[in-house]
């Protein structure tokens, strides 16, 4: 009985940790514990999947409907992994499969493109009249020349259109092709009057009997970027302005390279203003000199015409053939004693004679064509500001002082000379020294260190899991730790024994241990009230049976029943 007594008051058997830790949870403190260990699992685990995740590289981008169905669906085939990004015109892979991944999709042709070059000469399908045979040559010339130009750095997308007539042998004249290109750039970039002519004299190149000027070059805007046929342009307009600003800025690097060694950089301000002129001056003249003094003159042509009946010839002489011989033919020199104009008459009563002289001699003549250069200068004027000079005094303060008048008419001459100053044609130049209002810049902020797109899409990548992170702190710390805690934190001590405990736990003992009362001291006085004894008093009043058997155990000398 005592043994079973004993196992009603002492502590239960110890258990596990753990269980006992949940043990004295409540189950709203359990849930919260679950809530927050499967939270805090779902986070490792997708910090975990993330890192195990492929860098995707971009595999192609600007990609037409048509290519990315077929590179998607050629990927799915391949088992290789994909993203679309960019508004799906870009796909990407992962970064170590890139050139693989290429390779073998350039294997098979893709990406096509959307345009199609002599490869369309590949289908020619039996019956193909010659029209269409010209057709399809036609489209694939298109798409060669399409591609070439599409590779230029600064061209987006192109499109060509040739007119390319048919030619007949009958026709007398025949007629040549021509060509249009239009082009669409890439945002913010250019093209230069050089790379204008090199994509003309491509593609008139690459048609047979093609003329540059046929070609016309067009961009996105509806600008003509190449010469019209007549010559001219339609952006000459800012073509001069562009040469004026160059001729502009050449002359004011020059006044400032001459006057900035003598008072400084920074203390000088200059502008040159062109007046130009673009105007093609073309004329033509023809001059006749006469000829002067003992020069001989050209003989450009000569006529004599000599006309006249001679007399009867009586017969004379000694018959025969040499009486009988034709008289000799008449010679006149060129360059000999020219007779005089006019008919020459010999009367004779029996004969007359006549003769014409008309020689006509060459004019000098000179023919003169002279072409004027465009772009000539007119009038130049240049406006130059120089500050007064700094000079620190005698209280260490900075003072300004003007430059003698006798230096600043040096630096005008020097100026006259740096424009090559030309009074007939109305230049002019004007130097002024003045002191400059000039007030400390602010130094001027770089860009932040957040704004960086570097730095931008760093924190782009490392949004998630870092958010992540502190989420599981989060929820460790609010949710895990406390619970923790919770568990571990040990059983409240009972409440301190009684003073006659170690009486009852004697009695309940198999060999009771009688325990003694301290001697009363003499010299001490009785406490008012001692809490022994009323413990004492409050346990027999609440439990007398107890109390008896424990005096009777005591008289006896035996263990109470």
């Amino acid at each position: 009985m005592s043994n079973t007594v004993a196992e009603v008051e002492l502590q239960p058997v110890n258990r596990n940790a753990f269980s006992a830790g949940l043990s004295r949870m409540d189950n709203a403190q359990k849930i919260k514990l679950g809530l927050g260990a499967l939270a805090l699992l779902g986070i490792v685990l997708v910090l975990f999947f993330m890192g195990r995740q492929p860098d995707f590289k971009v595999l192609y981008t600007n990609l037409n409907d048509k290519d990315g169905g077929a590179i998607v669906a050629q990927l799915t085939q391949m088992n290789v992994p994909y993203q679309h990004s960019a508004g799906g015109s870009a796909i990407l892979v992962p970064a170590d499969q890139v050139h693989d991944v290429r390779l073998r999709l350039a294997s098979q042709g893709l990406p096509k493109g959307s345009v199609t070059g002599f490869e369309l000469m590949e289908a020619n399908r039996f019956g193909m009249t010659q029209f269409q045979e010209r057709l399809t040559f036609q489209r694939g010339l298109e798409g060669e020349l399409t591609r070439s130009i599409q590779s230029l750095s600064s061209v987006q997308a192109a499109r060509i259109h040739l007119a390319l007539p048919n030619q007949n042998g009958f026709f007398r004249q025949q007629q040549k092709p021509s060509a249009s290109v239009l082009l669409t750039l890439h945002p913010g970039r250019s093209l230069d009057k050089s790379q204008v002519a090199g994509i003309v004299h491509l593609v008139a190149s690459s048609v047979p009997e093609m003329n540059p000027k046929a070609v016309s070059v067009v961009d996105a805007a509806g600008n003509l970027l190449s010469a019209s046929p007549d010559g001219t342009a339609q952006g000459v307009d800012l073509e001069k302005l562009q040469y004026t600003q160059q001729i502009e800025q050449l002359y004011t690097r020059r006044i400032l390279d001459m006057i900035e060694p003598l008072v400084g950089v920074g203390n000088v301000k200059a502008q040159v203003s062109a007046e130009m002129d673009f105007s093609q001056v073309e004329f033509t003249s023809e001059q006749h000199r006469p000829n002067q003094g003992g020069e001989p003159g050209a003989v450009r042509s000569q006529q004599i015409v000599e006309d006249g009946t001679a007399p009867a010839a009586q017969p004379a002489g000694v018959p025969g053939a040499t009486s009988n011989q034709p008289p000799a033919t008449g010679s006149a020199p060129i360059n000999g004693a020219a007779a005089a104009l006019g008919v020459a008459s010999n009367g004779g009563a029996d004969g007359s004679s006549r003769r014409e002289s008309v020689i006509n001699y060459e004019v000098d003549k000179t023919v003169k064509v002279v072409r004027e250069s465009t772009g000539t200068i007119k009038r130049l004027s240049a406006a130059v500001v120089v500050n007064h000079r700094s000079s620190t005094d005698r209280n260490g303060k900075d003072v300004s002082t003007p430059i003698p008048p006798e230096q600043l008419e040096q630096m005008t001459a020097l100026v006259r000379q740096t424009i090559g100053f030309n009074n007939e044609r109305g230049d002019s130049v004007n130097v002024l020294n003045a002191a400059f209002n000039v007030n400390k810049p602010e130094e001027a902020e770089g860009v932040s260190w957040w704004q960086q797109p570097d730095n931008q899409d760093l924190a782009r990548s490392m949004a998630f899991p870092v958010g992540m992170v502190l989420l599981g702190l989060v929820v460790l710390m609010g949710m895990v730790r406390p619970g923790l805690k919770l568990m571990k934190t040990p059983v409240a001590p009972p409440t301190s024994p009684s003073p006659l405990a170690p009486q009852l736990s004697a009695v309940l003992n198999e060999a009771p241990e009688r325990p003694g009362l301290p001697m009363p001291d003499a010299h001490k006085e009785p406490a008012a009230a001692d809490p022994r004894l009323a413990d004492a008093k409050r346990l027999a009043l609440e439990n007398p049976v107890a109390v008896a058997n424990i005096v009777k155990g005591w008289v006896n000398g035996e263990a109470p029943a």
